[in-house]
């Protein structure tokens, strides 16, 4: 387990309870030297964790773990597939969506959480990344957040 993983683990999020491959859609798909990451909503070993509007039904400092969760969930999906944190050699771009009503402004902090995890995990400046975070009237399942991300992969 490399010094990447180690982190993750130690910020409590475990390698072996993340993201399982679907029959529809792939955890990731690499082209080049890219690594797109699909979305990732916030289950914890196969339960989701976070479901409802922001901020009516779920607080913002919940929905900010749930975001975290999620980019968690997308470093376990790149340890499933190429094997290793260690593949990636800079997070490019992060997109965050947050199931809010439709006064809530305030999205940006909520995908704060994925960001500080990110930056965690691969340092500041490894870690540092373009972002959008966006409120949108639903999310799959119900979700408060889900979050995907691209990398770049090392030589």
């Amino acid at each position: 387990m490399g010094d990447r993983e180690k982190r993750l683990e130690a910020a409590g999020y475990p390698l072996d309870r993340g993201p399982k491959e679907g029959p529809v859609i792939d955890l990731l798909a690499v082209l080049g030297k890219t690594v797109y990451a699909s979305g990732q909503v916030p289950y914890d070993a196969g339960v989701l964790t976070s479901k409802g509007k922001v901020p009516s039904q779920v607080s913002v400092e919940d929905a900010t773990k749930a975001a975290a969760l999620c980019a968690a969930n997308i470093l376990r999906a790149v340890v499933t597939k190429l094997g290793t944190l260690d593949r990636i050699a800079r997070v490019v771009r992060v997109t965050g969506y947050v199931n809010t009503d439709p006064d809530f402004a305030d999205c940006h902090l909520v995908i704060n959480g994925a960001t500080n995890l990110l930056k965690e995990v691969f340092g500041p400046e490894l870690g540092r990344h373009a972002r959008t975070a966006l409120g949108m009237g639903q999310l799959p399942l119900g979700t408060s957040v889900e979050v995907e991300a691209i990398f770049e992969l090392a030589e």
